[in-house]
């Protein structure tokens, strides 16, 4: 399949499934969750769901067990608002690029601190 309609497949089951994250499930489990992105197989069989959890370790690790809970579901509300043959089985992934980014840039600062000369 092109590059292109894969990119605007993934596109879209991110913005569904974001929207089902964050309106339908009222799992007490979920932390704040946010899909930061989806990428679908190239036989769309599969969709691995990349998501941001805000909290600590332990949430996080209770907000995937909590998705993949309710992937059944999900896949099943997905399969309802997307026109695809098959809908692709859902693989719920953490993202931690968020923490890495804020540790990075405080980092640099440090650095940058470090590396100014008093006048």
């Amino acid at each position: 399949m092109k590059p292109q309609r894969i990119a605007k497949i993934d596109h879209e089951i991110q913005r569904i499934l974001g929207t089902l994250v964050s309106q339908e499930l009222q799992d007490p489990r979920l932390a704040f969750v946010t899909v930061t992105r989806a990428e679908v197989s190239d036989d769309l069989r599969y969709c691995k769901v990349f998501v941001s959890v805000i909290g600590d370790r332990h949430q996080a690790r209770q907000s995937l067990d909590a998705l993949k809970h309710a992937g059944r579901f999900l896949r099943g509300e997905l399969g309802r608002k997307i026109d695809l043959r098959h809908t692709p089985e859902l693989i719920f992934v953490e993202d931690r690029s968020a923490e890495r980014a804020i540790a990075l840039a405080k980092t640099l600062r440090e650095a940058a601190a470090r590396s100014e000369v008093p006048e």
